[in-house]
């Protein structure tokens, strides 16, 4: 772990000269008014009027802040460090897509960002929760997203879906054991400690799905765990994913499904079962949802 310290009062304006004088690189981040690099030091100066140091060497750049620049330091553990005060730590990110439309594949992604130019990145190109997203945004970032982090992506057919659905008869056994396969995809490719999930169920589910190097591994789940950039990442690879799958579906069998679970995906239904019999549902649908019912007319 670096060493951090946390600087709570000091004269803003002669460190930021003296950073410059020194050849820091300068950075913006969100909720902060500069961040400054060098030779493994990190300094981060929050709108809060916070300074927070990280880096190996903090000791180092110790003295010099005491005498120059601050009336009052503190050492602080990063459990300690106020919430409006983020540290970076390299995580993996997953989410998943499709289980609230009737057509379609489930698709789960893990991202993993290494790093926090990485995390600046994905903020800087637009990465948020793929649900405040249009389908070419999502499509574009996709790419991008791709083109700078690790990303592990499990797509499950509607037809093995049913299978998987039938044999463990619960969603959310199913989404753990696949969020728990895109971990430890990423997990044997890359040093990772910590996973971000959103909680979906009982927490034990993900944690009983994994594996040798997923037991290792701090797992956090939390609700709208998309505010986190590497879980929105996550979530617009799985829905890229989704729709690839869909429209992959919808020229095999000449018709255009619709997403989610409307009228119109009923309308869709009764169509196929028409033209190709009841079986068809099993290849392109989840059949426990209650629109098979409508559809069939049970």
């Amino acid at each position: 772990m670096s060493d951090v310290l946390l600087i709570e009062k000091f004269k803003f304006i002669n460190l930021e000269s003296h950073l410059k004088r020194n050849n820091f690189s300068f950075e913006t981040r969100p909720n902060a008014v500069f961040l400054a690099k060098k030779e493994g030091i990190t300094v981060t100066l929050y709108k809060s009027g916070k300074l927070l140091i990280t880096g190996k060497n903090v000791d180092d750049f110790k003295a010099y802040c005491l005498e120059n620049f601050c009336h009052q330091t503190k050492f602080v553990d990063k459990s300690q460090i106020d919430s409006s005060i983020q540290v970076f730590e390299a995580r993996i990110g997953t989410d998943e897509s499709g289980k609230g439309d009737y057509f379609g594949h489930l698709s789960i992604a893990g991202v993993f960002v290494d790093s926090e130019n990485t995390e600046q990145k994905l903020i800087d190109i637009g990465v948020k929760d793929s649900k405040l997203l249009s389908d070419t945004s999502i499509v574009k970032l996709d790419k991008q997203i791709k083109k700078l982090c690790r990303t592990s992506t499990i797509s499950i057919s509607p037809n093995k879906y049913n299978e998987l659905y039938t044999k463990l008869e619960n969603l959310n056994k199913l989404l753990a054991w696949g969020h728990a396969r895109a971990i430890e995809n990423l997990l044997q490719v890359n040093d990772c400690e910590k996973v971000i999930s959103d909680q979906f169920g009982d927490e034990k589910l993900i944690e009983n799905a994994l594996m040798k190097n997923g037991k290792k591994i701090d797992l956090i789940q939390m609700p709208h765990a998309e505010s986190d950039v590497a879980v929105a990442a996550a979530s617009i690879i799985a829905r890229a994913e989704f729709l690839r799958r869909l429209t992959e579906m919808s020229r095999k069998y000449k018709v255009t499904f619709p997403k989610g679970a409307s009228d119109k995906t009923i309308e869709v239904g009764k169509e196929l079962v028409k033209k190709y019999e009841t079986g068809i549902l099993h290849k392109v649908a989840k059949i426990h949802f209650k629109t098979t019912n409508k559809i069939i007319g049970n």
